[in-house]
């Protein structure tokens, strides 16, 4: 039986899951982003933090308890030019290629879009993984950052037109 995901805003408890979940994956990692930044980004004010949960625990193969988070996605509302834009977004290892990510992303398009139109996004251009999950959920390229925070690597800008 396949896991059912229930999307919340995100406790103070979920924010600090957030930051140290982040703080211990990649491209957090490569990126040279440590517990304290990823808090930074975690708790902040002016973003909307989603956490996803697997509210029925109907998945053997999951090391959690029902309702345990397993994932996240942190949006700017406004993020680029007046459009949302995805800040980050990661799921708990026992999660991974399992939907939570595909499901997050979901759940935030659709709770953006109407007014919005458009939704961005950046990926790490090491992290072809990603870049790939991006392009099967409608994404594609609009720019490059070389050298944008770590130098030998770009971040790639992702758009997609929700409307």
């Amino acid at each position: 039986m396949s896991a059912t995901f229930e999307m919340t805003a995100a406790t103070d408890a979920d924010r600090e899951w957030c930051a140290r979940l982040m703080a211990a994956s990649d491209p957090w990692v490569t990126l040279r982003r440590g517990l304290e930044q990823c808090r930074a980004v975690c708790h902040r004010s002016d973003v909307d933090v989603i956490v996803a949960r697997d509210v029925h625990g109907r998945d053997a193969r999951a090391t959690q308890s029902p309702g345990e988070p397993c994932g996240f996605a942190v949006v700017h509302p406004r993020g680029l030019a007046g459009s949302p834009y995805l800040a980050s977004i990661a799921v708990a290892p026992a999660w991974r290629s399992r939907g939570v990510g595909a499901a997050l992303l979901e759940f935030c398009e659709r709770r953006v879009s109407p007014p919005a139109r458009h939704f961005f996004l950046c990926v790490s251009s090491f992290n072809p993984r990603a870049r790939g999950f991006y392009e099967r959920q409608g994404y594609h390229q609009v720019g490059e950052f070389p050298d944008y925070i770590i130098d030998g690597a770009s971040e790639i800008l992702m758009h997609k037109r929700l409307v």
